[in-house]
């Protein structure tokens, strides 16, 4: 399970953030992003020594703060249930986007795809190992048997 796909769905429920400096924030997560940084309010702060208790309405926590994050447990368990769900459904995190793996429909190749086993014929990988690069060789030399 991916972080960023429960931090989503943890989205307007209570959680509790630990921050490298030993601080501790209570609170519901009101908005994330990919640098996983966090927005949350009603927040409670607890100092790193556990003496002094801070009341906030909100909260912004650079992601590269954040030690470690806990949610309710049922929560992680509905995350892991839909993406087994998704899973079965054949939905992943890429995948090609057309029948050519890059554009154009209809086996067509696009820009941005063929590469990499999203589609595209053999050998035609990315960084290396593959066929011929644009078009056909110069000077009519015929390649293959």
């Amino acid at each position: 399970m991916l972080p960023l796909a429960l931090l989503h769905a943890a989205q307007n429920k209570p959680m509790l953030v630990e921050l490298k400096n030993g601080e501790t924030l209570n609170g519901h997560l009101t908005a994330c992003d990919n640098f996983m940084n966090l927005t949350i309010k009603e927040v409670y702060q607890t100092s790193a020594d556990g003496e002094r208790f801070w009341k906030l309405p909100e909260a912004y926590i650079r992601g590269n703060n954040i030690k470690y994050i806990r949610v309710a447990e049922s929560l992680v368990d509905q995350v892991k249930e839909q993406e087994e769900e998704n899973r079965r459904r054949g939905v992943g995190r890429g995948g090609s986007r057309s029948a050519g793996g890059g554009g154009g429909g209809n086996g067509q190749y696009g820009r941005g795809g063929g590469r990499g086993g999203r589609g595209g014929p053999p050998g035609r990988g990315g960084r290396g190992g593959g066929g011929p690069g644009r078009g056909a060789p110069r000077g009519g030399a015929k390649m293959g048997p």
